[in-house]
């Protein structure tokens, strides 16, 4: 049975996993074609009951693997329909021959992705590696800090991805666990509002429409493939502004706005954590503890990975003298992880560059307490002082 939504003047006690699947009910997809996968189960579990009671005009496809699923939503998409799906960890690296399909076609698919920690060995809890192992796949990637986010980032979700200068596949990202089972009072937006938000779905290109004919899943050549990925690179640079004006919109209408980044005590700060997701809460609080004692520290939360707001994102740390970046990803490449890569790139162009160090934790679930945001703080206002950086990349682990 789908989860009962009890409200109080807009108000409801929801995990991230249930916010979602009732976003879903709202927004009344045509097609959502899923797998079920531990942590983003509960979506799928509850979507597919309120199709069952009749609460929406969803086609649910039932299939044998995520493949399966994402192709199945690919075929959907390119016929016409608005479609969303819902996945996790391995289940997401299944996917991925599918995901450069899908945003190669320019498919405007809806994902949200339960952050889960790729195996070997089986590991079931949260990290960013699933997600961030697709991050070239062409995809835009948002990421949840809150069950309040999660949900209110599937709204937009939708309209950034049929945004006419996007069409491209939309991931929104919440930490397995953490948010995906944490139950929050979240702000619920009235059904009505949903749908004057979202609008009707009218696609650009549809494979049923005969008086239009298109083709899909054409072959390239040297002579033509290029154009086609140039065009893609250009539709997920323009997706920045469309993602922009979008939250905007949406904080004018339902009081919360949203933008490329967050910025926590950022304007005066000498030393800065850069994180996604969840442990920026936690993050928070350090900052707060430390502001108390006279330490000027701040955070910069990520919101859009992909595409990568790095000139903003240079515009937020410029004043900053040391910053730490936080992976819960390693890219296995012996120089840090993903985040850390391209926030140290994008600080590159500035003549007065803040001191960067990366730092890996919480990976499969590894608890981040307040004392590690502590500790990474009190080492970077080190660094700031004396301006010597003894350790560039390392792993939290205790």
């Amino acid at each position: 049975m789908a989860t009962t939504i009890k409200t109080t003047k807009g108000q409801a006690g929801l995990t991230g996993n249930s916010a979602i699947a009732y976003a879903m009910k709202q927004i009344n997809p045509d097609v959502c074609a899923a797998y079920p996968i531990t942590p983003s189960t509960g979506v799928v579990e509850e979507f597919s009951s309120y199709v069952a009671d009749g609460d929406v005009d969803t086609e649910f496809i039932t299939v044998e693997s995520e493949h399966s699923a994402m192709s199945a939503c690919i075929g959907a998409s390119a016929a016409g329909a608005r479609v969303m799906t819902a996945t996790s960890s391995q289940g997401l690296a299944l996917m991925w021959e599918m995901l450069y399909i899908a945003s190669g076609m320019r498919l405007p698919i809806v994902l949200t992705d339960v952050n889960r920690a790729l195996s070997a060995p089986i590991n079931i809890h949260c990290d960013h590696s699933d997600s961030m192992g697709a991050r070239d796949s062409g995809w835009i990637q948002l990421y949840s800090e809150t069950v309040q986010e999660a949900y209110d980032n599937l709204f937009q979700a939708v309209r950034i991805a049929e945004n006419e200068n996007v069409l491209l596949p939309v991931m929104v990202c919440l930490d397995g666990f953490i948010t995906s089972h944490a139950i929050e009072n979240i702000s619920l937006i009235d059904d009505a509002d949903v749908k004057e938000f979202i609008g009707e779905y009218k696609p650009e290109h549809s494979l049923l429409d005969t008086d239009n004919p298109v083709t899909y899943g054409a072959m390239t050549l040297p002579d033509t493939y290029i154009e086609f990925k140039h065009q893609q690179s250009e539709a997920i640079v323009r997706a920045k502004d469309v993602v922009s004006k979008i939250g905007m919109e949406f904080g004018k209408k339902f009081g919360r706005e949203y933008g490329l980044m967050e910025k926590y005590r950022l304007d005066d700060a000498e030393a800065a954590i850069v994180i996604f997701s969840s442990a920026a809460g936690t993050t928070k609080v350090a900052v707060d503890e430390l502001r108390k004692a006279g330490k000027k520290v701040g955070i910069l939360r990520p919101r859009l990975f992909r595409p990568f707001p790095f000139k903003e994102i240079a515009d937020a740390l410029k004043n900053v003298k040391a910053v730490a970046v936080l992976d819960r990803a390693d890219s296995m490449n012996g120089f840090g992880g993903p985040l850390f890569n391209e926030v140290r790139s994008a600080l590159y162009e500035l003549e007065k560059r803040p001191k960067v160090v990366g730092r890996i934790f919480g990976l499969g679930g590894r608890d981040y307490k307040v004392k590690d945001a502590a500790g990474v703080f009190e080492e970077l206002l080190k660094v700031a002082e004396t301006g010597k950086v003894e350790a560039l990349t390392k792993y939290i682990t205790m």
